[in-house]
């Protein structure tokens, strides 16, 4: 049986960032437009927290049951590993959702009742990832998703829960943080490339290669950097989110050497970590 210390590595933390980064940003564009509402933001914070943990989850058992984890090179999988039955997986992944729900449900009824059908299809886009007969994650869709859901839907519905409505300085943020998160997916995705291969899994990283992957990893950070400018035309104070940039260069060092296998996890972490401060700076900046 998993410990306590297994099932909390099987929810993947490291991924934090892509739950808690979104929401800073749109928490940020809220407060441009003078409208930003302590209280929604933390409801948003506990649905993204909640949907990315049951994201993992539902992956870890997902793979694990189609077999697709019994040879890995990353982080612990619950399933895969044998340290966990596939049925209590599924539990907690259908347990964070429901967290997910109840709050979701709560901030759209205090922001905007349709978001309720928002919120149903991200649940939806966050199982079909790896679940069901034909798994997006499979055909190489998963980054858009990342981009989507944890990007434009996330950034965009925080701002609009708040502000109840949106502008260029929330989709410019949310650019930033969707090709981010997308860039975290696409560090993961070339890792296990040989593992996926074999396992029938074609991600965009299979469909791409190698090299052609390492090139698309930087040109999402690269992307970040240029929706940076983009918002110094907005407030010049902008200009802090360049303080990520360290991060980022710290981040694709790994890609860009060349590194394989267990060598490129730490990118997952330092690309986290610069979602993250990006999100934090360009808040304050937009707040201030």
């Amino acid at each position: 049986m998993a410990s306590v210390a297994q099932w909390v590595e099987g929810a993947r933390p490291r991924t934090l960032p892509n739950a808690i980064s979104p929401v800073i940003a749109g928490t940020g564009a809220a407060a441009w437009l003078e409208a930003a509402v302590w209280w929604k933001a933390l409801l948003a914070l506990v649905v993204a927290v909640a949907m990315i943990v049951g994201v993992n989850y539902a992956n870890d058992y997902s793979d694990g049951i189609r077999g697709t984890d019994d040879v890995r090179a990353g982080p612990l999988r619950l399933v895969g590993s044998r340290l966990a039955t596939p049925r209590s997986v599924l539990t907690a992944a259908l347990v964070s959702f429901g967290v997910a729900g109840v709050a979701g449900v709560a901030l759209a009824l205090a922001s905007a009742p349709w978001l309720i059908i928002v919120g149903g299809v991200c649940i939806a886009g966050a199982w079909l990832y790896t679940g069901g007969s034909k798994p997006y994650g499979y055909l190489g869709f998963g980054e858009v998703a990342v981009f989507v859901f944890f990007g434009l839907v996330a950034v965009l519905g925080t701002q609009y829960t708040q502000a109840l409505r949106v502008d260029w300085v929330g989709l410019a943020s949310a650019v930033a943080i969707g090709s981010l998160s997308s860039a975290v997916l696409v560090a993961n995705n070339l890792r296990d490339i040989p593992t996926d291969r074999e396992a029938d899994k074609i991600t965009l990283a299979v469909r791409l290669g190698d090299a052609r992957t390492r090139l698309l990893y930087q040109g999402l950070l690269a992307l970040a950097l240029v929706m940076t400018l983009v918002l110094m035309l907005a407030t010049p104070w902008c200009a802090v989110g360049l303080l990520a940039a360290p991060l980022a260069w710290r981040a694709a060092r790994p890609v860009r050497g060349g590194q394989v296998g267990p060598a490129l996890i730490p990118v997952l972490r330092d690309t986290g970590l610069t979602m993250l401060v990006w999100a934090i700076a360009v808040a304050l900046a937009l707040g201030l």
